[in-house]
This record gives structure tokens, sequence and C-alpha cells, in this order.
């Protein structure tokens, strides 16, 4: 299921709870269109990166080359965050009067803990990184953040997409009275203002607000857009064969869909071998009950079930064994 849900998108999100192998499983995958001749970017999303580590090699916000026509990229949210309040800073002293600069940098410092903040300061980030992918890669793989992360940045660009769209119809009603008060007083007192409204310097500082906002929307929208077409884009849901994965993937694949997220299938990663001794033959029993729990609570779902690797998964070697059981 994996290499022919990879071979048919342009773009494959990996999700999940923590620790289930998310990593691993998006690296195998990318490898394996990478041999079959894709060019393919791996993209870590995670706070906790473990891209680098698992290649055993510095992958940071440059894209690192990982193997034969595989690189990789991980977006450090912190430094995300600080590059984007950069950018809004820029924004408002450009359309603020220079004495007011003090009051812009103190309400950025306070908007840098802000609930929000950091998540919108990523999602640009990932619209940004996705373009890019689009348009130098065959396929972009996206290692996402914990479960409750991803969904909450599934349901974020229609969010914001909307939030900008009230901005910009606030900015439109805010600049017609701005025009209205602007043409009574010319009339009254044409000597203090300026007469050609092309050069008024509030209307410059409108339209460059606008132009931000407009630029904005298109972003978020174009990024709704990517995530909700289903021949493009697919989320795959990585988990391990225990309750509580299992529970929390059902809530995972709930939100995906109700974002207008395909889901393209259901991977239960470290499966224990049956056949190893008595004490595997318990865990495999245990697992097999939460399979059934899975399969039972969402039928049709392609799931791939990957056994347990002999040995420590890290470094390109063992990535590439991984990525030779994926079939």
């Amino acid at each position: 299921m994996l290499l022919d849900l990879a071979g048919r998108r342009r773009v494959l999100f990996f999700g999940g709870k923590g620790g289930v192998g998310k990593t691993s499983v998006a690296s195998a995958v990318g490898l394996a269109q990478a041999r079959a001749g894709r060019s393919v970017l791996v993209v870590s999303t995670d706070p906790a990166h473990n891209l680098g580590h698992l290649w055993e090699r510095t992958v940071g916000p440059e894209v690192v080359g990982l193997a034969e026509n595989l690189d990789g990229v991980e977006i450090d949210p912190e430094a995300t965050t600080d590059e984007h309040l950069a950018a809004i800073r820029e924004t408002l002293y450009s359309v603020m009067p220079e004495h007011l600069r003090p009051e812009v940098d103190r309400y950025l410092a306070l908007s840098r803990q802000s609930p929000g903040t950091h998540e919108a300061a990523t999602l640009e980030r990932i619209a940004g990184v996705l373009q890019m992918g689009l348009a130098s890669y065959d396929l972009v793989v996206f290692d996402t953040a914990p479960s409750g992360h991803t969904s909450r940045l599934m349901a974020l660009p229609e969010i914001m997409a909307s939030w900008t769209e009230g901005l910009l119809r606030n900015r439109r009603k805010s600049e017609r009275l701005g025009a209205a008060l602007r043409g009574l007083a010319r009339d009254t007192d044409r000597s203090t203002l300026v007469d050609d409204p092309a050069h008024d310097p509030l209307v410059e500082r409108d339209l460059r607000i606008r132009r931000t906002l407009i630029a904005r929307r298109e972003k978020f929208e174009k990024l709704r857009d990517t995530l909700t077409d289903d021949e493009l884009t697919s989320f795959v849901v990585v988990l391990t064969a225990e309750r509580l994965p299992v529970l929390e993937s059902l809530e995972l694949h709930g939100d995906l869909r109700a974002a207008g997220v395909h889901v393209g299938g259901m991977v239960v990663n470290r499966r224990s071998p049956g056949d190893a001794g008595e004490f595997l033959a318990g865990r495999r029993e245990l697992e097999d009950r939460a399979v059934r729990m899975l399969t039972a609570d969402l039928p049709g779902t392609e799931v791939t079930e990957l056994p347990l690797m002999p040995g420590e998964l890290v470094g390109a070697d063992a990535v590439g064994r991984f990525a030779d059981v994926l079939g």
C-alpha cells in the first residue's frame, strides 16, 4: 500500500502518536521512492527532530542530501517564529510612524509567547517549503509532530485564510472611512493636505497593508487547496499495535477527514514476531487484538503492518533495510 500510495502522489504526510516511528517510516518510504528514480524531499516539522539522528548527520533549516535523489530539511519552530516576527516587524515599521516603533517592539515581544504564534509561523514556513518542494522535487514527504499538533496544523490553513479575509474586510471598511474623512478635510482645508490621493502617505500605507494581507491570504488558500487535493496529497497515520496508540490514531483519522484531508492508510509499525518464544507470542496476541480494534473501527481503510526490526534503526544502511521490507 505504502509504495503504491507514494507513487501516485506528490505530497505525503506521516503523522501519529509520538514515539511510534513516524520518522523511520517517512524516511524509508522516501528512500524507496528515491531508489525508484524519483527526486524526494523529506521535511521534518516535529519540534523534537529525529531526522538528523536517524540518518546520523546534521539536518537543519537548509536542504541537505541524505542519499541519492533524497534530500532532507528540518523546520525549527523557534527559528521560524523569530523569522516570522522579524518579517512582521519590518512590515509594521514601514507603515507606522517612527515614534511608535518602541510600541511595535513591545507588542511583538508579547506576541512571541501568545497562543497560536508558533503555529502560524510554522504554517507559513511549511507553505514555503511545500511550494519549493513541489517546484523542485517529484515527491515531498512530511514527518509531522505528534497527533494533537498535527490535527491543529491540518485545520489551520482554513482558519488562517478565513481570519485573514476578515482582516481584509475590516481593512476595506477602514479605507473607505479614511477616504471619506480625507475627502471632507480636503474640501475644508486644501492647503494642508496632499491633492493627489495616489501620493497620499495614508493611502500608500493602506495599499501596503492590503498587499501584505492579500499575499498572506493567497499563501494559506494555496496550502489549503494542496492539503485537500486527494489526487496530489495524502496522509498516512503511523501507530503501534497498542490500545492507546490505536485510540489516538482513530481520533486523528477523524480530525483529518473533518479537515478534508485524504487519509491513504494506516501503518501499524514494530509488529512483534509470533514465533520467537512465549513472551513475544503473548505480545503478538495483544497486538493482534489492537489491530482488530483498529480495522473494526475503520472498515475499508488500508492497513499496512511492518515488522519490529532487529537492532537499532539508525544510519543510512538501517533505513535502507527498513525500506526493503516495504515491498
